[in-house]
């Protein structure tokens, strides 16, 4: 058992490490900033400690919250830069919804059209989300297509779109699964099963097209048919 222990922690210290050169390759300034917050909440509970007469006591409670301070803040620098790193990519949003907690079923690709816009779905209590990576322009004539042929199996179930980017209206990639998460529950947990078995039987792209998960390089290489390309 000690032998696996110390086997594991070189690991986590590589791993850590390894997260920390690629969030300063995006976030120069991480490491002071991580190294202020932890001096800042140390200093401030010492101090407290000299102010009560438990230096002592307040030092070491000082130290730990500076730990957990300082972790907290690196894992938000660490996720901000890896989603700034992923801004972009086409199938970035297929990723993050991916991690979505239990209760979702997400199915990536079930439409794009050949400039490689594309739109994803995921299925949960709030009903059915769309969401759309690419030009805002087209993804409106590709959610519009992919909402008509659901129509036909889902009926009055709630669907939403989102369309992930940086511009007004839409929604930042970090962003997404705060998203989704707040949208307002709908259904019970008997009809997000039968949805998914409608949607399942419809088809889609993803039963035609093998596409590699996560973000998905664009180039002239990858050819793709014209129009929104929906299975009927």
């Amino acid at each position: 058992m000690a032998r696996k222990e110390t086997s594991e922690n070189p690991g986590r210290l590589k791993q850590i490490a390894l997260t920390y050169r690629m969030t300063q390759r995006v976030d120069k300034k991480v490491g002071f900033v991580i190294a202020g917050v932890g001096l800042v909440t140390f200093g401030v509970l010492l101090a407290i400690g000299f102010w009560l007469g438990h230096p002592v006591y307040l030092g070491i409670l000082g130290f730990l919250l500076a730990l957990l301070a300082m972790a907290i803040v690196f894992g938000r620098r660490a996720e901000r830069a890896a989603f700034g790193q992923m801004e972009g990519q086409l199938g970035a949003a297929a990723a993050v919804l991916e991690n979505l907690r239990r209760g979702w079923t997400v199915t990536p690709a079930v439409a794009m059209n050949r400039q490689q816009d594309v739109v994803h779905r995921a299925v949960g209590r709030p009903g059915i989300v769309l969401v759309g990576e690419g030009n805002p322009n087209r993804l409106r004539t590709l959610i519009a297509s992919e909402k008509k042929r659901m129509a036909r199996v889902v009926g009055d179930v709630p669907v939403h779109d989102i369309v992930v980017g940086t511009g007004e209206g839409q929604t930042e990639l970090r962003k997404l699964r705060t998203k989704l998460v707040k949208l307002p529950r709908t259904l019970q947990g008997h009809q997000v099963t039968e949805i998914n078995d409608r949607l399942r039987a419809m088809g889609d792209l993803m039963n035609n097209l093998p596409l590699p998960k996560g973000p998905m390089p664009r180039g002239r290489g990858m050819r793709m048919p014209k129009g929104p390309t929906t299975r009927r």
